[in-house]
């Protein structure tokens, strides 16, 4: 799906909305002024003075409202490594403005709930919407935010998301699998659906929010059928690099706080997030509720957080 980036003031905005009235939906993304739909183009403005042009016909519908030129599209703001045109670490110089795939996981920390990994593809031209679109550091955006720019991008850029609930986590585990290792395992196959979905596109690198050495990471694949070898890069703090693993970090994100969710309304009560004293506190309202043998459905059995939360139980049921 093609896209074209038009700076206009907010006089030509408005004259835009009314032009589009018949076509304009409730549902706008953050940041915007309306965004409307027409059989055959998808037309955001933002009070950025920005207005987007989604589509098959985004070049001709954009057409309508002065000649479509490169100093309309928005321009691609550098990110200090690209600006610098030196690579951090291993990374090749200017990666930032690559067409990338990135991947990121959610939920490793969180004692409720399951590991959600995604892998996206960005590509180059693609990045200033994607700005446009709020996407950044899923860290930096609350729940409310992460929902509202995830439903937009997720048709927008080529993804795989991939869950691994509680009930597989906690047997792996049990197996002696490292968290470490399922993770490695879940980011080569998001990456390789990817890879299968935008065929025969290549991407001129793949960057992985890094959680281990580049060695380890290979290692725990050692007996995967299929391994993503090719232009793949490690860093930490990989979202503020490329936008592709910002869109994969609120995506994860996005899967892990509806699958909260479902946990939420099977349990009763709202489940919260993390690994602190309040998640101590709800297992031991969860098991007083429904019994201990609903926990290996709910959380990560290895944390600490289940001895704790049966401490409560017993002092509750005292």
């Amino acid at each position: 799906m093609g896209n074209v980036v038009l700076k206009r003031d907010l006089n030509e905005m408005s004259k835009m909305k009314d032009y589009y009235s018949s076509y304009l939906i409730d549902k706008t993304p953050p940041g915007s002024l309306f965004a409307a739909k027409t059989p055959a183009c998808m037309i955001t403005a933002y009070k950025s003075g920005k207005v987007l042009f989604q589509g098959n016909d985004c070049e001709k519908e954009a057409g309508k409202w002065g000649e479509v030129s490169s100093k309309d599209s928005a321009p691609v703001r550098k990110t200090a490594a690209a600006k610098s045109g030196a690579p951090k670490g291993k990374l090749p110089a200017g990666i930032g403005l690559m067409s990338a795939i990135g991947s990121d996981e959610v939920g490793t920390g969180d004692f409720f709930g399951p590991i959600t990994v995604v892998a996206a593809y960005v590509k180059k031209e693609d990045i200033p919407l994607l700005k446009e679109l709020g996407v950044r550091d899923s860290k930096d955006l609350n729940d409310e935010k992460i929902i509202a720019v995830a439903k937009v991008i997720k048709d927008v850029v080529p993804y795989s998301l991939l869950t691994l609930k509680n009930e597989k986590y906690n047997q792996l585990q049990q197996s002696g699998m490292s968290q470490g290792k399922m993770k490695a395992i879940l980011h080569n196959q998001a990456i390789l659906h990817v890879l299968e979905k935008i065929s025969p596109t290549k991407p001129e690198a793949i960057l992985i929010d890094q959680f281990v050495q580049e060695s380890t990471y290979f290692q725990h694949l050692k007996n995967q059928k299929a391994i993503a070898r090719e232009n793949v890069y490690f860093s930490t703090k990989a979202e503020g690099i490329h936008l592709a693993v910002a869109a994969a970090s609120i995506l994860a994100r996005y899967a892990f706080v509806q699958y909260i969710d479902k946990l939420s309304d099977s349990a009763g009560f709202t489940i919260p997030k993390g690994a602190g004293s309040q998640v101590d506190e709800a297992a031991a309202k969860l098991i007083l509720k429904k019994g201990q043998d609903v926990l290996p459905t709910f959380v990560k059995l290895h944390f600490a957080n289940t001895e704790k939360a049966m401490k409560l139980v017993k002092k509750k049921r005292g």
